[in-house]
């Protein structure tokens, strides 16, 4: 029965990895024969290359296993281009051969499908994917195209220069895109708000670009191109690199569109080369654009994380005396609104200077940490976990009465008693709440200081229990 279940185990691994190739291997010919309908100087070379970020990203997301459906689909999307065999072959070799090597580079030395999370990693996929890798394609593929008769030895460098900037544009517009959405996990979800200003975005970079290319302006103003920044400013400040690489998707289509119509600053050559321009102008737009979006988020990233550190214990992880203060404030606030009951709960290790003494320091911090365990296991979403002092910590409570919050405090200190790890420990309770004891931050800390103080003096004097 298990080996059965193995078997049909693997043949369904089996079928989904056939689907896998099939699939990826259409997709590229179908972009492929998209990208060939634009091809002015030789029928298997075009600037309009998206097939060559499809393989990129193929790679780096699905491994180099796939590369028969990569090889497959620029075969038969080139032989039924062409007709010539033999020249078909070297094509897909050399588009394999290029997708593999980008792959290759970017996983070693740019971080494979966090490459667009650094400035540093664009930076290196850009010159190594993009730029390098690249040149194997448009060398192999112009070697066989003239082995094969098809391009003049003459023609060969201009034929060269527009196959390498089409896979390179490939690399910067189209994998970016695919590895973002499809590699990278999606974060938190977007409000309603979020939804409405990246459809604005989506919206206002179209129209931007249609004036751009559409004819607003006069034909050879090159300058204005820049009216597009301030939109991928936008981007990359209120979205991220995964946004920047849509957006660029978005302009590139329709910049192309455009351009092909006969409008736009760069129509006013003949069409291969006003394709060259506008490609140019294409790649470094988009990894200037992603570069942009990385520095922001890494900005952003920092600044949350020092934010963070301002308000977080950095023994315990539990809020700072800081982040007390401001969580009580609010809650007093709420409570004075609500006529709610607000609770705080100053707890103290008993005995830490003797566990420094006998145990040593390391087991002290641990003790601390095994309070805050405790602290947090005994909390609501809605309460706040924070450490006072050096070995005191402050639970605040909110909607919660005086029986509940020393309920709340017993649960702690049971959580403690049953901790298996040495040494022992215990705590020692106070209890204050607003409005009984203090309608202030300063008067509840006290009260409940007070009440702290209290119960260790009867448990010194033998008293028994922490009830008030």
């Amino acid at each position: 029965m298990t080996n059965r279940s193995f078997s049909v185990g693997r043949m369904r691994q089996s079928v989904r990895r056939v689907t896998l190739l099939f699939g990826l291997a259409a997709v590229y010919y179908f972009a492929a024969k998209l990208g060939l309908r634009f091809a002015y100087i030789n029928s298997s070379v075009t600037t309009i290359w998206p097939p060559a970020g499809i393989a990129l990203a193929a790679f780096v997301l699905l491994g180099y296993g796939v590369w028969p459906a990569i090889l497959a689909g620029a075969f038969f999307a080139n032989i039924t281009t062409t007709g010539a065999v033999f020249p078909s072959i070297g094509i897909a070799v050399g588009n394999t051969m290029e997708g593999l090597l980008a792959a290759y580079l970017v996983n070693r030395f740019a971080r494979g499908g966090r490459v667009f999370d650094r400035v540093r990693d664009i930076i290196r996929f850009t010159l190594l994917a993009a730029i390098v890798s690249t040149t194997v394609a448009a060398s192999i593929g112009v070697a066989s195209l003239a082995l094969g008769g098809l391009v003049s030895v003459t023609d060969a460098p201009r034929v060269w220069l527009t196959w390498w900037l089409g896979d390179a544009v490939g690399d910067m517009v189209i994998a970016p895109a695919l590895i973002l959405w499809i590699g990278v996990k999606l974060g938190p979800g977007w409000t309603e708000q979020k939804v409405v200003e990246a459809v604005a975005l989506a919206v206002v970079a179209a129209l931007v670009t249609l004036a751009l290319f559409g004819g607003a302006f006069p034909t050879r103003h090159y300058p204005l191109t820049v009216l597009l920044w301030p939109v991928m400013i936008w981007v990359a400040f209120r979205f991220g690199p995964r946004e920047a690489a849509t957006t660029m998707l978005i302009v590139s289509a329709i910049a192309i569109s455009r351009t092909l119509s006969g409008v736009g600053p760069f129509s006013v050559y003949a069409t291969n080369e006003s394709l060259v321009l506008l490609q140019v102008w294409t790649g470094i737009t988009a990894v200037t654009s992603l570069v942009l979006a990385a520095a922001v988020a890494s900005q952003r990233d920092i600044q949350g994380t020092w934010q963070q550190l301002a308000v977080t214990d950095p023994l315990t992880g539990l809020a700072n005396n800081r982040q007390l203060t401001q969580s009580l404030e609010s809650e007093i606030r709420r409570s004075r609104r609500t006529g709610q009951p607000l609770a705080v709960v100053l707890l103290d290790l008993d005995g830490l200077k003797q566990i420094n003494d006998r145990h040593g320091h390391l087991a002290g911090s641990l003790a601390i940490r095994r309070v805050a365990e405790a602290l947090l296991g005994s909390c609501r979403a809605t309460d706040t976990a924070a450490r006072f002092g050096g070995d005191e910590f402050a639970l605040v409570l909110p909607e919660t009465g005086e029986a509940a919050a020393w309920h709340v405090a017993r649960g702690v200190a049971d959580r403690l008693a049953t901790d298996a790890e040495k040494p022992n420990l215990s705590i020692s309770v106070g209890v204050a709440v607003y409005p009984g004891h203090g309608e202030t931050v300063e008067a509840l800390l006290n009260a409940a200081d007070v009440a702290l103080y209290e119960t260790k003096e009867r448990r010194k004097s033998r008293a028994v229990g922490l009830a008030p």
